[in-house]
């Protein structure tokens, strides 16, 4: 587990094993909110001793910034922390969390002693605000990637854990096309000074610009090639061939996991033209 601080009292924690994913932790006089969990039981404890022993005070708060199972499986590892995420989590966890932590169980015995912690305290409208030692964290929706996403400003600091809503390829599979590209596009637009992506490195503010035109421009290169793939005669042979590379983004993203996220989201907006009518 690879970890950083990020500015006073916020710091900054990666996997090393799993998608290069991401949590976070602000840190008060007596105690300490966790953004996010890491996707593996061990990291997570690696993660709770370092803010304990080393940053010395315990999780009172752990935020979630969506239910998926990297985000929120080590919940059950900060026992007696209050757990908060937008309510829409809650019946997500219920419908798709056990049935998939129950699969990863019999798959993988690492995954045994996981147990799916609900959230006690959500949200619904608006923003949220938690008050940690001199920081400010305001919680807001930020969807696309799924439904619940929410993201977590460090309101003094102009810092975000954006969860997946930000992430070197943009993933829409669980979520809405339409929505990622609008959250995109307005997280660009917050005036940060750092964004923490749910997957991958920190971007610094000079590469906000940069990194959200990237984004979007994917997004777009991504519906315009489907939608041709979609009128050839074998739609299939054609989306086949829509390469990441052709949409702006490199092969390695994500140590080479993008180019698996890419044909997911190829066959994703391909679904949903079909839905809509729009493949004939």
């Amino acid at each position: 587990m690879h970890h950083e601080r990020v500015s006073d009292n916020v710091y900054w924690f990666q996997s090393e094993v799993y998608a290069q994913v991401t949590a976070g932790a602000i840190t008060g006089p007596n105690w300490a909110v966790v953004i996010d969990t890491l996707a593996l039981p061990d990291e997570s404890l690696e993660m709770r001793k370092f803010i304990e022993e080393q940053l010395g005070v315990p999780v009172k708060y752990v935020i979630n910034t969506h239910y998926h199972a990297d985000h929120s499986w080590g919940n059950c590892f900060f026992p007696g922390a209050t757990v908060i995420a937008h309510s829409l989590s809650h019946a997500m966890l219920l419908q798709k969390g056990q049935a998939s932590l129950e699969s990863a169980k019999k798959q993988n015995p690492i995954f045994k002693p996981v147990k799916l912690i609900d959230p006690q305290m959500t949200f619904s409208d608006g923003t949220f605000s938690l008050r940690v030692g001199k920081k400010t964290l305001i919680l807001s929706l930020t969807p696309g990637h799924s439904a619940d996403s929410i993201s977590v400003l460090v309101e003094e600091d102009r810092v975000l854990f954006a969860g997946d809503a930000f992430m070197p390829i943009p993933y829409m599979v669980d979520g809405n096309e339409e929505e990622l590209l609008a959250t995109i596009k307005r997280i660009g637009k917050m005036g940060l000074e750092n964004i923490i992506q749910g997957h991958g490195d920190i971007i610094l503010r000079g590469e906000i610009e940069e990194a959200t035109r990237e984004n979007v421009a994917y997004m777009t290169a991504l519906h315009k090639a489907v939608k041709a793939a979609a009128k050839k005669r074998e739609p299939l042979e054609a989306l086949a061939e829509i390469d990441i590379e052709s949409c702006g983004k490199s092969r390695v993203v994500l140590t080479g996991l993008g180019v698996e996220l890419h044909k997911r989201n190829v066959m994703f907006v391909y679904n949903h033209l079909s839905e809509e009518g729009e493949t004939n």
